[in-house]
């Protein structure tokens, strides 16, 4: 069955391609704790069983990577992407109420850390080639413990010329 979800979420539909950043890892008082480059490759593929798949690679000053591949499901007329990966469970929606259709919500959480969930906001410009994220990470009986702050460019919107292993 092909999936129905460029239809159905255009917002997120907009964000296919390749996307350049960085990452800035604050605590809760908003001191720097880590920074790192990254490349999003964010793709749609409306036959497979996982019709978004993104795959994040992350780059270190000091050499080190990451790479963090996120196949996630689709039901069509849903309009809730599920992430549900070894690194990170969660959703995906488009915010209906945004009367400029720039916002986009997200819902996760990570195995290794149990008593900790997240909660992202991305907000893209107008002409969408710029887009800024902020993640919130939320300990249970503690609250705020930590902000994500990520700056992105978007540098293609053919993910297949430039990912490694297409």
């Amino acid at each position: 069955m092909t999936s129905t979800i460029k239809e159905d979420m255009p917002l997120l539909a907009s964000r296919e391609g390749v996307w350049d950043g960085i990452y800035r890892h604050l605590d809760a008082e908003c001191n720097l704790l880590d920074q790192h480059r990254s490349r999003l490759f964010i793709r749609f593929k409306p036959d497979s069983d996982f019709p978004y798949h993104q795959t994040n690679y992350y780059t270190w000053d000091d050499g080190r990577t990451e790479v963090h591949d996120m196949p996630c499901r689709y039901v069509n007329g849903s309009r809730e992407v599920v992430f549900d990966s070894a690194r990170i469970k969660g959703m995906v929606r488009e915010l209906s109420d945004d009367p400029k259709r720039r916002s986009t919500f997200l819902y996760w959480e990570r195995p290794e850390l149990p008593d900790v969930y997240f909660y992202e906001m991305i907000n893209v410009t107008d002409c969408g080639r710029f887009r800024s994220r902020v993640w919130q990470w939320i300990r249970e009986g503690e609250g705020l413990i930590r902000r994500t702050l990520i700056q992105e460019k978007k540098i293609s919107n053919d993910w297949r010329a430039l990912e490694p292993d297409a």
